[in-house]
């Protein structure tokens, strides 16, 4: 979907989908060439990550291997309830593994912390994060995130992956959404 077709409902345009793809390919080059002859695992977290995931693995040269798990640290509101759930866990054992956990978007850091002491107790050869979206002014708990695309402002962000309410999620620009959408 281009950002034409939902002008109404963003404030403004982040990044153009040539911006994104710019930067998903240079993170990807960063990848490469630091797992350079190793048998990598990609993680997906659903369901934010598909874009940025299906996106990653093509532009990487090297072989890599993919799984999915799906975390939730939402009651049924808004607001977190503070306890994090394995809704879709790992078909595959990562022990021994390199593993890197990739992410549509990091904000607080409270779900990704659960889910990187959880993962790293399965005891893989090495752990890492890539984010494609950071809000470093909304971070919580500090969680180390080897690659990042781009650092946003602590806005409502949608689009590549970004969700409101299951919506925007295959805009292809990034922009931050206008209040009158969710107030």
């Amino acid at each position: 979907m281009d950002s034409a077709h939902v002008a109404d409902d963003l404030t403004r345009v982040l990044y153009t989908p040539e911006q994104v793809t710019e930067r998903l390919q240079a993170v990807a080059a960063e990848i490469d060439r630091d797992y350079a002859g190793q048998d990598l695992l990609l993680v997906g977290v659903l369901n934010g990550a598909v874009m940025v995931m299906a996106d990653l693995s093509r532009s990487l040269s090297i072989h890599c291997r993919m799984d999915w798990m799906a975390i939730s640290s939402y009651g049924s509101g808004t607001q977190s309830s503070g306890v994090v759930r394995i809704l879709k866990d790992l078909n595959t054992d990562i022990s021994g593994r390199h593993v890197l956990v990739v992410e549509d978007i990091i904000d607080t850091g409270l779900t990704l912390s659960y889910l990187i002491s959880n993962l790293r107790s399965r005891e893989p050869a090495s752990l890492e994060i890539m984010t494609m979206f950071r809000k470093p002014e909304a971070q919580r708990n500090a969680v180390e995130v080897k690659y990042v695309g781009f650092d946003i402002p602590n806005e409502f962000v949608v689009g590549y992956g970004l969700d409101y309410d299951g919506r925007y999620r295959n805009l292809t620009a990034v922009g931050t959404l206008a209040p009158h959408v969710y107030s």
